[in-house]
């Protein structure tokens, strides 16, 4: 028995079975069934999950036990597993219950399907080379459910765990139910939409008038706004074979330009989307570290396989495209290394020429050490330059062209932009020198052309969740904040160990559910940002880029910009908190968190002048307290459970965050002092 959910008819589903389906089903006598769960879903509240339907329906066809008991059995599983969340909760499951247990159909198998002749075959896959090999002997066969049959030398080339990056980029599946459509009209260009998207798959761009004329026809173009923009055409793109269908960019337009639409419809944009990435030149006019500005920036994480709605992924992302081309990653085990190197289908991504993060993960436990060993193993290799250059500089043969391009790399090479600047020049001197008849000054030249790439100053960040952050890895972290030297950590704050399974950390909060803290956790956050500024010489920030977005950009600039240390903590809404609405209001929770005063934003920037070293971005909490606990189950479920202890804890809870927030304000006035 083989059961299909899918929103197709039976007519329809002719056309979307491949030939190799169809004759597998034919030749073997599969019965075979659909199912729209899909919709069903939708229909009776519960969004997005298929799961307790399709359940039903498989107990229904495989009859493995009578139905009656199957049915019993799974509303007592539902109400067991569901009542934490509530009633209301309860109530839909066993409704889908009843519902899968009849809701599909059967589909009689022509018989001319054991003969289906296979489609012509499609285009060649285009890309560079190495990586397209991966993608065809590697990333399509784990993908198709045949890793198993891949001999040992299909993996040859990948012994010592490097992966081409960017493969994500030929996975389109296509997963979403309904995408994002653009309404120009309304559209002020403010790209937040982009901004906060998890998955890279709405993006904004600028065109002249070359690329507008040989767009798409499905490419919608407005003049674009700004003088900055004068002459170019904007538009907005969407990959409905990427988009995980999260809604969270139609909650961020401030203007409805943005609503949703069945996928199946919307198809065309998909021409549109890869005619701007394959063919719009970037418009260096139009990018800087703003909120629209970084979003005509490429970004250099895209499509990855993280939950739909994802905070952790938008915060990456963004990071990627401040400082992807020219980027070091030590990423903590964790979400963020499953969203980030599953084998074989990498979405972290190379811009056009080839440049982009470099990404490794090492264990959960040594994380900061790992990212520290990278950048004084980049150091020590930069030592090299310098001293080969100053080399170069002293030699008698080079010409006086050669020596002001070193000499200028040499100056520049502290300053992140200026060194890639005067490292294209340098190079293109010592390739002279290398090609020429001195053997002691081409050997030179040669020795800094093999490590060119170490030229442009890198930026090194380290990746990792409240887990390794505040609990397993903090020994760590705490010993290279404490070096002084110049890296950068960013911390997606859950607030529960997310990828395991909701385990409590240090970060829970008072009144939390979380396994292992079953009553609600009765211990305060840990102020993991407060004891990173103790130290007076690490760069500390807390973000939360739905409730402010400059803001977070801001920090993420000034951190990368300071010469030593630093430490983001971004909040970052789980699918484990059980947020009313679901993921789709990730971003609105980040806002409701920091107005209620449960988080609170702040930079502490020890390079800055007397006065500005500490700044308070949140605002006074303006009440709701209780209310925003009661939006997330993870909180709401203890008065169910334990109501008398819910008070207890949710009062001290709130009593905690005002107290934090004057903490921060007596904070800010000592510093303003000196």
């Amino acid at each position: 028995v083989f059961m299909i959910n899918c929103q197709w008819t039976p007519e329809e589903l002719e056309h979307h079975l491949d030939a190799e389906a169809k004759r597998y089903i034919a030749q073997n006598d599969i019965q075979l069934y659909t199912i729209n769960a899909i919709d069903l879903a939708i229909e009776i509240g519960m969004g997005k999950r298929t799961n307790t339907i399709l359940q039903s329906a498989f107990f229904s066809l495989a009859g493995v036990i009578p139905q009656d008991d199957a049915i019993k059995y799974m509303k007592d599983a539902a109400t067991k597993s569901y009542m934490k969340k509530g009633q209301e909760m309860v109530d839909r499951n066993h409704k889908a219950i009843d519902l899968g247990a009849s809701a599909y159909t059967r589909i009689e198998v022509p018989a001319e399907w054991a003969n289906a002749s296979d489609e012509a075959a499609v285009d060649e896959l285009k890309g560079r080379p190495e990586l397209v090999k991966q993608v065809r002997e590697v990333m399509e066969p784990v993908g198709n459910m045949n890793g198993d049959s891949l001999p040992v030398s299909a993996f040859v080339d990948y012994a010592d765990g490097q992966f081409e990056q960017g493969a994500a980029a030929y996975e389109k599946r296509g997963v979403a139910v309904s995408v994002p459509v653009w309404d120009p009209a309304k559209c002020i260009q403010c790209n937040q939409c982009s901004y906060v998207c998890p998955h890279a798959t709405i993006r904004p761009f600028a065109l002249t008038e070359e690329e507008a004329a040989a767009a798409p026809e499905s490419c919608i173009l407005v003049p674009a706004k700004g003088k900055a923009a004068a002459g170019l055409q904007y538009t907005l793109v969407i990959s409905p074979l990427d988009c995980m269908g999260c809604e969270v960019c139609v909650g961020q337009c401030p203007t409805d330009s943005l609503s949703m639409a069945p996928a199946e419809g919307q198809l065309a944009q998909q021409a549109a989307f890869d005619y701007c990435v394959d063919n719009v030149a970037p418009k260096p006019q139009l990018e800087d570290a703003t909120v629209k500005g970084s979003q005509f920036k490429q970004p250099l994480l895209e499509f990855s396989g993280a939950c739909a709605g994802c905070a952790e992924t938008a915060y990456a992302r963004l990071v990627t495209q401040l400082f992807g081309d020219r980027m070091y990653v030590a990423n903590a085990t964790g979400c963020s290394s499953i969203w980030g190197g599953p084998a074989a289908t990498s979405p972290y991504t190379v811009n056009k020429d080839g440049h982009g993060p470099a990404w490794s993960n090492s264990l959960f436990e040594d994380n900061a050490e790992h990212g520290l060993g990278m950048l004084l193993g980049y150091e020590a290799v930069r030592d090299t330059l310098v001293a080969r250059t100053e080399n170069l500089l002293a030699a008698e043969g080079a010409s006086a062209e050669a020596k002001e391009a070193a000499q200028a790399w040499l100056d520049a090479r502290g300053d992140a932009e200026a060194s890639k600047a005067t490292a294209a020049a340098y190079i293109a001197e010592l390739e002279k020198i290398a090609a020429g008849e001195c053997a002691e000054g081409a050997a030179n030249a040669q020795a800094i052309l093999d490590n060119k790439e170490y030229l442009t100053k890198k930026s090194v960040w380290i990746f990792g969740g409240d887990g390794w952050a505040y609990d397993i890895g903090y020994g760590g972290l705490d010993h290279v904040l404490a070096s002084g030297e110049d890296v950068n950590v960013f911390v997606f704050d859950t607030e529960v160990y997310s990828n395991t399974g909701g385990q409590a950390s240090k970060a829970s909060n008072i009144g939390q559910v979380a396994q292992f803290a079953a009553a609600g956790k009765d211990i305060k956050k840990k102020s993991l940002a407060e004891i990173a500024m103790a130290y007076g010489y690490v760069y500390v920030a807390q973000v939360a880029m739905g409730a402010k977005p400059a803001q977070t950009v801001k920090a993420i600039a000034e951190a990368e910009a300071y010469p030593g240390p630093s430490l983001i903590i971004g909040y970052s809404p789980c699918e484990m908190h059980s947020i009313k609405g679901g993921m789709a209001n990730c971003q609105d929770e980040m806002k409701r968190a920091v107005d209620c005063g449960y988080w609170n934003l702040y930079r502490f920037n020890p390079a800055a002048p007397a006065g500005k070293k500490f700044i308070l971005d949140s605002k006074e909490p303006a009440g709701g307290y209780r209310e925003f606990l009661m939006n997330e189950a993870r909180y709401s479920r203890l008065t169910r459970e334990f109501p008398d202890r819910a008070e207890n804890l949710f009062e001290r809870s709130e009593e905690a965050a005002m107290e934090r927030y004057q903490h921060l304000v007596d904070l800010k006035a000592m510093y303003d002092k000196e």
